[in-house]
């Protein structure tokens, strides 16, 4: 259905006595385009008593909050008592609109979905644009806790018996689902702990080893779900124990359920050499192929096996690679004719490296096993385990108590079976919680702020953990570097920036100085070290520095008023404003490191006072 504008819609629902109204939009543009339009329709008429109780709040509210003075949509507050609120505001000027909507001086108020979590605005009634909302990644529908946190703004307390909402027509409107939304109970919680470098040391150092951690984590809010299905699975375990035992015990053979495990586990290995004694010279090679064909690796293709090419991916039989001129290729596996022994990583200079050792002969082939050899290999393992099994038949059975004893371990193979794979189950639902930790732990022993084996934080680990910041390794990186030692205010200030920001969000196309320049340049090596590092173990690599959040800082820090910094960044206030803090926040964690980090500490809190001068708070 077309959209109802703007203000026709603000009109209908003062006609109905529906005012003041939430008006949830998807997006910010919108929500700034729908107040304008409403506040200078033709059909629009002022309150003038309205008008001049808005006029007498704001002339209060800006002499202690200056920033708001010379705000685009001051003129539509006041005149229409009409606003937008999202995050591309500053802060200021949400609090002078939610304190004017209190006192029942706002109409309507265009919003984005964000505004219904955390903010009490009183409203006679919500009005629903949309069925979708704008995330991170696009629009996406709307949850069932999103809605109602956004229809629960509905109804004045002490004003309003009962609240209305409102489906406003669009091309994206969906009755049905919102309908749908409105009786669902509300989406599950979410845990936001996660694994992170900060956390990890911090644990460890409170409670000394990786076992005490990983209960720690166990016990963890993210973890309720993963262990109501351990306390399943082991109460299954229990149930099929139980019946295993019985039958051990009417029997009376004296074998033990641990006995019966075991033949399971054996005959299982058994059966698995089976499967792997393959039937052909082809079976055999690309068994071969699949266990040796690695990323990083160099392999040949063709009759002369002089095309060389970089594994990148390998895809069940698919193989992505790099020839040496920097082109794609996909092969197939079977194409493959040799492979080589030496794993590089993928960056420009190992790729430079790994082409030259093969032309060098620095890069010995990987050899291909025989048939013969195969076949060997896996038949005296296989004798081996046969042996085992018989042993676990007690050896003074008469012949009779052997054919019973041998039916039982087969007969109980199943369950037994079951046993393990619950177990395995149980473990790896575990580790879903502390194998992220683990990886973790291995980077920092990496980059040496612990001792994996020994299971203790450096001395570095120690002033590393007090960093509560989102990037801790890079910046842990960058002072081990003294990248901090030859800055000023305006260049510390630009560098934090580039860390703190969001990568995609765009801050203008400010110059940067060329100091700070150098400075990037030097952490961009660290961000791909530590990336190279992260990648190696496991780890999902941070994603790239913000250029333009730290052109915007440095100019900031070097003296430009609010509404200079505004104009050329062209970046909304708001975003402007939690880039700033948060650049400020993390100033102020390296300002509370002491020892042999007490300069930077120093610079970081003299840039964090220049960082959060008003309107930044």
């Amino acid at each position: 259905m077309p959209e109802i504008p703007p203000p026709k819609l603000i009109k209908a629902l003062g006609d109905y006595d529906l005012l003041p109204a939430i008006i949830f939009v998807p997006s910010r543009r919108r929500c700034d385009e729908s107040a304008t339009e409403v506040a200078f329709d033709r059909s629009f008429s002022p309150n003038t008593e309205k008008q001049s109780a808005r006029q007498e709040i704001y002339d209060e509210f800006v002499i202690e909050n200056p920033e708001i003075k010379r705000h685009k949509h001051r003129k539509i507050l006041l005149r229409a008592g009409v606003a937008s609120h999202h995050a591309g505001h500053i802060p200021a000027w949400k609090f002078l609109i939610e304190k004017m909507m209190s006192k029942g001086l706002v109409n309507a108020l265009f919003a984005t979905s964000t505004v219904a979590a955390g903010v009490d605005f009183p409203a006679r009634t919500v009005v629903i644009s949309n069925a979708d909302t704008r995330g991170n990644d696009g629009f996406r529908p709307l949850e069932a806790s999103e809605l109602q946190q956004m229809t629960g703004r509905a109804g004045r307390r002490g004003k309003d018996n009962v609240g209305f909402v409102v489906l406003a027509p669009s091309n994206f409107q969906n009755p049905p689902r919102i309908a749908k939304l409105l009786k669902a109970p509300p989406d599950p919680l979410e845990s936001k702990f996660r694994a992170t470098y900060s956390s990890l040391l911090n644990l460890l150092d409170a409670f000394g080893s990786f076992d005490q951690v990983r209960e720690i984590a166990e016990r963890s809010f993210a973890f309720r779900h993963t262990a109501r299905q351990i306390t399943k699975i082991e109460k299954k375990n229990e149930r099929v124990s139980e019946k295993l035992k019985r039958r051990i015990e009417e029997s009376g053979l004296g074998i033990t359920i641990d006995d019966i495990i075991a033949f399971e586990r054996l005959v299982s290995a058994r059966n698995r050499l089976d499967e792997k004694l393959p039937l052909t010279r082809a079976d055999l090679r690309l068994r071969w192929l699949k266990e040796n064909v690695k990323e990083g690796r160099i392999v040949s293709k063709g009759r002369s096996g002089k095309q060389f090419l970089l594994v990148l991916n390998v895809f069940g039989n698919n193989v992505s690679t790099m020839r040496e001129d920097g082109r794609g290729a996909n092969i197939a596996l079977s194409h493959i004719k040799r492979v080589y022994a030496k794993r590089y990583k993928i960056n420009e200079r190992s790729i430079e490296d790994a082409f030259y050792d093969i032309y060098e002969g620095r890069n010995p082939i990987v050899k291909e096993p025989k048939l013969s050899n195969r076949r060997d290999d896996t038949e005296a393992p296989a004798a081996l385990i046969s042996e085992l099994i018989d042993k676990l038949i007690p050896e003074e059975l008469s012949e009779a108590e052997l054919e019973k004893a041998q039916q039982l371990f087969w007969e109980n193979l199943e369950d037994a079976g079951a046993i393990q794979r619950n177990l395995v189950d149980i473990e790896s639902l575990k580790s879903e919680i502390w194998i992220p930790f683990e990886n973790r732990a291995r980077v920092l022993d990496y980059f040496g702020y612990l001792d994996f084996g020994r299971q203790k934080i450096s001395e570095e680990g120690q002033w590393l953990a007090d960093l509560r910041i989102d990037r801790p390794l890079h910046v842990g990186e960058a002072l081990k570097e003294g990248i901090f030692d030859q800055l000023e205010a305006k260049e510390t200030a630009g560098l934090m920036a580039a860390l703190a920001a969001d990568f995609e969000r765009d801050y203008g196309e400010l110059h940067l100085s060329n100091k700070l320049f150098g400075a990037l340049d030097k952490v961009e090596k660290i961000v791909a070290e530590v990336s190279n590092a992260e990648w190696d173990f496991g780890v999902e690599p941070t994603e790239e520095i913000n250029y333009s959040a730290a052109a915007a800082a440095e100019r900031w820090a070097s003296g430009a008023n609010w509404s200079d910094l505004v104009r050329e960044t062209r970046a909304e206030e708001g975003d402007l404003v939690r880039l700033l803090s948060r650049t400020g926040e993390a100033l102020m964690q390296i300002a509370h490191l002491k020892g042999k980090n007490s300069a930077a500490a120093k610079l970081a809190r003299e840039t964090s006072e220049i960082i959060l001068r008003e309107p930044i708070r």
